[in-house]
């Protein structure tokens, strides 16, 4: 195993800030963490360039059939696989478009699996099990930058002809140089030395969010401001249905329940039927002629 000089990385350094932390007050402590806290955002923000060219690979990628996937170790595994999590039921994505794989497998997500992120033939594994093409999208994710478990994956990515993504929160690692797109939120040593699930894990969830969000509004998957693809599977999404049909279209509660009854509860359907006046069929028929776009459907039906 390659010995790894920590104090050489930016998210292991001392921060001067918090080196008495434990001497201060409850609410001096906080003060602290809030304060480093807030050099997040401008840390992202510093990347932005970097985010939209990812976004729009995995936007093209999504729109090629293709597949979003996250390889990760600890914190940062269990980030993607939050991420992953979400988007079925946000944006009506199948399962198996946005995947979050980490170092020890699922049992990691909940427990630490020793000695698991230091395999990159583990990594390089766990995208053959996924038959991992050249029309997918790996991104891979260490606050670190050098995870052997995450290189693997990125490597093996590479020799695909797949686009590679890393984000890292120290500059010029390893894996920003195996990237086709490197994204470095770099926000400096941790209020606790070493703790990289504080400010490098917060900047990686941002980073993530902005990822799967762009790529969904990209992709035809938000009209205005609202998740058009939502899937009602309990009573609170049944409701946001119901209001994201209402808002959308301004139309009477019992007009949107009405619609969305009619074509099984298909938000997109249900407002491409109220606001072009179509029945269910022929709705659902003009946005797969329109790729799922809203606006292009109904401006096909003023043409």
């Amino acid at each position: 195993m390659t010995k790894i000089d920590l104090s050489r990385l930016q998210t292991e350094g001392r921060n001067p800030a918090s080196e008495n932390i434990d001497m201060l007050s409850t609410m001096d402590m906080l003060k602290v963490i809030n304060q480093e806290d807030q050099k997040v955002a401008l840390a992202v923000e510093r990347v932005l360039p970097q985010i939209a060219q990812a976004v729009d690979a995995i936007a093209a990628a999504f729109m090629n059939g293709g597949r979003l996937i996250y390889s990760g170790a600890g914190t940062s595994g269990r980030l993607g696989i939050l991420d992953a999590s979400e988007c079925p039921p946000t944006y009506g994505t199948p399962a198996e478009q946005v995947v979050g794989l980490i170092a020890g497998g699922h049992k990691a997500i909940l427990k630490a699996v020793e000695n698991a992120e230091d395999n990159a033939g583990l990594g390089q594994q766990d995208l053959r099990d996924l038959n991992f093409g050249a029309n997918d999208v790996l991104v891979g994710i260490a606050a670190s930058g050098r995870t052997p478990y995450v290189i693997g994956a990125m490597e093996h990515a590479r020799s695909t002809g797949a686009t590679v993504i890393s984000l890292t929160c120290n500059s010029g690692s390893a894996m920003s140089q195996l990237a086709d797109i490197a994204i470095e939120p770099v926000v400096g040593p941790e209020v606790v030395t070493g703790s990289s699930r504080m400010k490098a894990g917060s900047a990686q969830k941002m980073v993530l969010n902005m990822l799967t969000t762009g790529a969904m509004i990209r992709t035809g998957k938000v009209y205005g401001n609202l998740m058009v693809d939502v899937e009602a599977t309990n009573a609170k999404l049944v409701q946001r249905q119901i209001n994201i049909v209402m808002q959308a279209t301004e139309c009477e509660r019992e007009a949107a329940i009405d619609a969305l009854a009619a074509c099984n509860g298909h938000c997109k359907t249900a407002i491409v039927m109220i606001l072009a006046g179509l029945e269910a069929a022929d709705a659902a028929a003009l946005l797969a002629q329109n790729h799922g776009f809203i606006r292009q459907t109904l401006q096909s039906t003023r043409g």
